[in-house]
């Protein structure tokens, strides 16, 4: 899952950088409100954070056009006000959820998780397909039962084919989702990837569709 942090505090951005790459996300980060409208229009993201006090452009600004352009991907506002009228203007310009500063960074991620399964039709951090159980709080995937070890990019990999189960995902989707935008993107190592999942956790559990991409089957 990659991720786009908009802050110009920039320990808080580094924090927040660190603590979701730990997490197991793909993070690019913005400055301002200029880098955070460009990239959100240009590049795919599962989920962005956004400061709303923004330089260049304020961060309300940001998202209304994000929103008028028709970009629908859940965005979880922050600000440092804490006022009832900065929170009904942040929902009303298309905000999906508000925390206000200071927070903890567990409460951040936990929301994060919860607007990408939301928007991905999912209701649990568990996620299943046949013997495989993959649970996004914990970072665990198991075959029934048994722990499974999976590398980073074999779990991002993992993760967004089990948020989208049942659809085609084209490598070239795969690579803008789990690869943030400083990684040299190179489209052979999804196929390694996937060869490894299988061999890890099943042959039937992901299915190629030539010309297409790649589908985790409803029974693995």
């Amino acid at each position: 899952m990659r991720i786009l942090v908009v802050e110009d505090e920039p320990n808080l951005q580094r924090q927040l950088k660190t603590a979701l790459e730990s997490a197991g996300y793909a993070v690019d980060t913005a400055s301002d409100g200029e880098d955070a409208h460009y990239l959100g229009s240009t590049e795919s993201y599962d989920a962005v954070i956004l400061d709303l006090g923004l330089p260049e452009i304020d961060g309300l600004t940001v998202l209304d056009r994000w929103r008028k352009a028709g970009l629908v991907m859940p965005v979880l506002v922050l600000t440092a006000r804490d006022s009832w009228s900065d929170k009904v203007a942040g929902l009303d310009a298309g905000a999906d959820d508000y925390l206000a500063k200071p927070f903890q960074t567990e409460e951040l991620i936990a929301r994060l998780r919860a607007l990408i399964r939301r928007a991905a039709g999912q209701a649990s951090s568990e996620l299943i397909a046949g013997g495989v159980r993959l649970d996004s709080r914990s970072g665990r995937v198991t075959l029934d039962g048994e722990p499974v070890k999976l590398t980073a990019q074999e779990f991002k990999l993992l993760s967004y084919l089990m948020h989208h189960k049942g659809k085609v995902v084209s490598r070239t989707e795969l690579i803008e989702h789990i690869y943030d935008q400083d990684f040299d993107r190179d489209s052979n190592t999804i196929e390694v990837f996937i060869t490894r999942i299988r061999k890890k956790l099943g042959p039937d559990l992901i299915s190629t569709t030539r010309g297409l991409g790649y589908s985790l089957n409803e029974i693995a």
